[in-house]
């Protein structure tokens, strides 16, 4: 199908009979086949694309009908002419006698550069008519981008803010007056401050939250920050994005460059608040594991050897598996070591000292095999820690 054509062949019709639009197309393609050979038969350039559904309109007088033939050509200027010519020889549809005359060939490129020849003259006529704006207003105009925004007071609170916090569509709230000065230094001036941490967030943000139809908290990358939030939340304080200083970060203190990527990142209140529960969730376990390592380190007396075992081992990714009294049973490569324990008998071994991850299943098979001690490299993702095993990692042995 073609999608653009060169030309459009226009052609004048006339039947000695009565006849349909099928009829006169059927016409042209089985009076033109094969007259050319292959190069110019209509139903091949047609396939191809080189030439575009045929069009035909007509019109019943009496006992005869006429019409129009419409053939859009993307072929050259010689090609084209020469489908003209052979639309013209068709001399019957059906049964009847009929005459085809092209009555013109438009060339449509032209066309449309008078269009736009003609828009353009419309263009600059429009433009020539405009006011030319006064120098003085010009000026002014200027001058205003030199300005820089002032910061405000916004509620009976007082509260830092910029100037544009009532009039535009998004709010940002920070936590204090010197994220708000720092945002109005680069051009940000829709922000402002809930004044610190504090027990209750100041009803005027609140309200002014709900009258906005996008409002972003921007935190600072720190504990304080996620303090920051939980007050806004426990507040009902209306939040849909949360954007974050890089960690360690406060507001106050990032370029225009970190400003503008921290806002660009920000994410949805509710991704946000579950990210932030996975953060402490992460803290709370690891101080639990800290706990239990640190109980299994005052409760339990290692061998002096223990340590040279370890210094032995350290960067060979090999397992050494020792008896209650501390005896080397064997020595084998870590990948081996969790087929291994599975094979022993229950109680055959005490100890296994690793340079690998302690991982939770390892220790489900320690436990299932009787082992009482695990120290390796470090602790993987464990979840449930035995009571009846004692976990320790090579830095709890230095």
């Amino acid at each position: 199908m073609i999608e653009v054509a060169k030309y459009l062949v226009k052609a004048r019709v006339h039947v000695d009979g009565i006849v349909e639009k099928p009829d006169v197309i059927g016409a042209i393609f089985g009076q033109t086949e094969g007259l050319f050979g292959g190069q110019l038969d209509l139903r091949e350039l047609q396939e191809s694309g080189r030439i575009g559904r045929i069009q035909v309109n007509m019109r019943t007088h009496g006992n005869t009908c006429s019409g129009e033939i419409i053939v859009p050509s993307n072929l050259d200027r010689v090609e084209t002419a020469l489908v003209a010519a052979l639309i013209e020889s068709v001399d019957k549809v059906g049964p009847y006698n009929a005459k085809i005359e092209v009555s013109e060939i438009v060339d449509l490129r032209l066309e449309k550069i008078k269009k736009i020849v003609d828009r353009a003259k419309e263009i600059l006529l429009n433009w020539s008519k405009e006011e030319v704006p006064d120098v003085r207003e010009l000026l002014i105009e200027v001058e205003a981008v030199l300005r820089k925004p002032e910061l405000m007071k916004y509620g009976p609170e007082g509260l830092a803010a910029g100037p544009d916090v009532e009039k535009a569509s998004e709010l940002i709230i920070v936590e204090g007056r010197a994220d708000v000065i720092n945002l109005l230094k680069y051009g940000y001036t829709n922000a402002v401050e809930i004044g610190g941490a504090r027990a209750e967030v100041p009803k005027s943000i609140r309200d002014l939250a709900e009258r906005k139809e996008k409002v972003i908290a921007f935190l600072d990358g720190d504990r304080a920050g996620d303090m920051i939030l939980k007050e806004l939340l426990k507040n009902n304080v209306k939040i849909n994005y949360v954007a974050r200083a890089p960690p360690g970060r406060e507001v106050e203190e990032l370029s225009e460059r970190e400003i503008s990527e921290a806002l660009s990142k920000a994410i949805p209140l509710e991704k946000a608040v579950k990210e932030q529960r996975k953060q402490v969730q992460a803290v709370e376990k690891a101080k639990a594991l800290e706990e239990l390592v640190e109980e299994s380190r005052e409760i339990l007396a290692l061998p002096t050897s223990i340590i040279e075992t370890v210094k032995s081992l350290n960067g060979t990714l090999e397992a050494v598996l020792l008896d209650s009294q501390w005896n080397h049973i064997e020595k084998l490569p870590v990948r081996d070591l969790a087929t291994k324990l599975q094979e022993l008998n229950e109680g055959r071994v005490n100890a296994v000292v690793f340079d690998g991850i302690i991982t939770q299943r390892l220790l489900d098979t320690a436990l299932e095999k009787n082992i009482k001690i695990i120290i390796g490299v470090k602790l993987g993702n464990i979840i449930n820690k035995p009571k009846e095993i004692t976990i320790l990692t090579y830095n709890d042995l230095h």
